[in-house]
């Protein structure tokens, strides 16, 4: 404890400084032994005094599992392009850490840096930079609208549906329990343009491929929803590209159909690069 402070319990000491946590939490966290006080267990209402040091120690965070069979589509000294299964994140948050596509690719490329990013349910091609200058060449593309990105989803069946057709629904935040906003169809919102065309139809569902010209949170889930037709197995969107009235899902819960199957850029170095990634099967026609 600094010097000159307050006297105060070692459980107000970490309710007040460390707020990530509530009060409930350090209490139960303290009688169990994780926070020491002289490097022995202390009581929440024991009164810390100057010059006493304190610890906490966190038990070792067991991470949900999740696929972390990462396959390399693309190497070279500048870029990486690989393939992220689904149910892998991307970037650190909630309860992944080690368990996430950043964390794993920078085990072997230490500078990897995403250009782009995929939801946790989405699979395919993510392409990231391993150098500053790859990463500002292609980050440049990326706002200019010159990275081309397909991906391969399902919806349910569509008889009345033209074989191709654009989805112009702006996207924005839109009030949500759970976490006090998500991402929907908002008329308020920003553009957000895709086009999308009809690979295959059966009497249960219709395989889509679709070019996103923006890139807005959860696009294709919200437009295609916005229009009448969620993807299969969505667990939040629904029909007019809102989440469901009395869904408890996140964006981050999978079960839907999502692809990234096709990602066109110049590389730096400035050649046209075309990338694909073969879709599972429930996405091949």
């Amino acid at each position: 404890m600094p010097k000159g402070q307050q006297a105060t319990t070692v459980l107000d000491y970490y309710t007040q400084r460390y707020r990530h946590s509530g009060q409930a939490t350090w209490q139960h966290r303290i009688e169990a032994g994780q926070v020491l006080l002289n490097n022995q267990p202390t009581p929440p209402d024991t009164f810390l005094s100057p010059g006493q040091r304190l610890s906490y120690h966190r038990p070792p965070w067991e991470e949900p599992p999740v696929p972390l069979d990462i396959e390399t589509i693309y190497e070279d000294d500048v870029l990486l392009a690989v393939h992220k299964p689904s149910g892998l994140p991307v970037l650190p948050g909630g309860n992944f850490l080690h368990h996430t596509l950043l964390w794993q690719l920078r085990q072997r490329a230490s500078s990897a840096s995403p250009i782009h990013r995929l939801g946790r349910g989405t699979s395919g091609i993510m392409l990231l930079a391993k150098t500053k200058a790859a990463r500002a060449h292609l980050s440049q593309q990326l706002r200019q609208r010159r990275l081309g990105k397909v991906y391969r989803t399902l919806i349910g069946p569509t008889k009345n549906l033209s074989d191709r057709f654009s989805i112009t629904h702006p996207i924005g935040k839109i009030p949500y329990p759970q976490l006090g906003y998500v991402y929907g169809a908002n008329a308020e919102g920003v553009e957000a343009h895709s086009d999308c065309a009809v690979v295959g139809r059966s009497a249960d569902a219709t395989l889509l491929d679709v070019t996103i010209l923006t890139g807005r949170p959860h696009q294709i889930r919200i437009h295609l929803a916005a229009l009448g037709y969620p993807l299969l197995g969505d667990p939040l969107y629904v029909p007019g590209g809102q989440p469901h009235p009395e869904s408890t899902a996140i964006p981050s819960d999978c079960g839907y159909w999502l692809h990234a199957h096709q990602l066109s850029f110049v590389h730096p170095a400035g050649q046209g690069l075309t990338l694909t990634c073969e879709p599972p099967p429930e996405l091949c026609v």
